[in-house]
């Protein structure tokens, strides 16, 4: 059987088994990291904003992704399921803090779907569906940190070179991006939320953020829904950009 074969075959068997557990809306998102991953030998993810390592068993299962991973985590209840999550795994690594643009301490909201808490407050004018469930319960101190000052750190512990920076952190996916500062440049790709329809107060909406992106060097490899949809109108969806430069190596 030729490797093409081979290949298709495993595609439409990822494909049946993400459909029998509710989660064929991630079949594009799982083909293009395993792509991107392997194409360029990352060997790390920082996974910010983890909620329950959902993201990195993805990784490991379906992307087939064997380096690091860095999973961070502000919610102290969600945390405890990752923490649970990544015990077995000596390469997932698991932290209690919000990275945002700052060094510091802040309110972090809990929201009723825990998926939904956040730094950033609710938008005022919120679809139906979502009104009940990202609606703040109630607020923790979080200790915030900028990834520019914490990579280093990350980087001598864990002995990577090629990152990747994944975020879905409720409206606040820029802010990590600033405070990444110049550390950002060393980002070989990264994976971000981009809101079509803000669900939080101030949140960039999807072209500033692409063009804010395109202006810092990242360019982007592939777009994809991050939901099953909210039909017939798109919420949100996710974006993998890649550097240019690497983009230009790879021409």
């Amino acid at each position: 059987m030729s490797s093409r074969v081979t290949v298709e075959l495993s595609r439409r068997w990822l494909a049946v088994r993400l459909a029998a557990s509710g989660r064929v809306h991630q079949y594009p998102e799982i083909l293009a990291l395993r792509r991107f991953l392997s194409a360029f030998a990352i060997d790390c993810v920082l996974d910010v904003g983890a909620n329950a390592g959902q993201y990195a068993k993805m990784l490991r299962r379906e992307a087939g992704f064997a380096g690091h991973i860095l999973s961070f985590e502000p919610n102290p209840e969600v945390f405890a399921a990752l923490a649970k999550a990544a015990a077995s795994d000596a390469k997932w690594h698991v932290f209690n803090i919000a990275l945002s643009d700052f060094d510091g301490t802040a309110d972090f909201n809990i929201m009723a779907a825990d998926q939904f808490s956040s730094l950033e407050r609710p938008a005022e004018d919120l679809d139906e569906i979502f009104v009940d469930r990202n609606k703040v319960t109630r607020t923790v101190k979080m200790e915030c940190r900028r990834l520019e000052s914490l990579l280093p750190e990350l980087m001598s512990a864990h002995g990577f070179s090629r990152p990747f920076l994944k975020m879905d952190t409720q409206g606040h996916d820029r802010a990590v991006c600033v405070g990444a500062g110049e550390t950002l440049s060393r980002m070989f790709g990264l994976q971000t939320e981009l809101a079509v329809r803000p669900l939080y107060q101030g949140a960039t909406g999807y072209c500033d953020m692409i063009e804010w992106l395109e202006q810092r060097g990242f360019v982007p490899s592939a777009f994809f829904a991050n939901n099953k949809g909210h039909f017939p109108l798109l919420v949100e969806m996710d974006g993998i950009f890649i550097s240019r430069s690497q983009a230009d190596a790879q021409a």
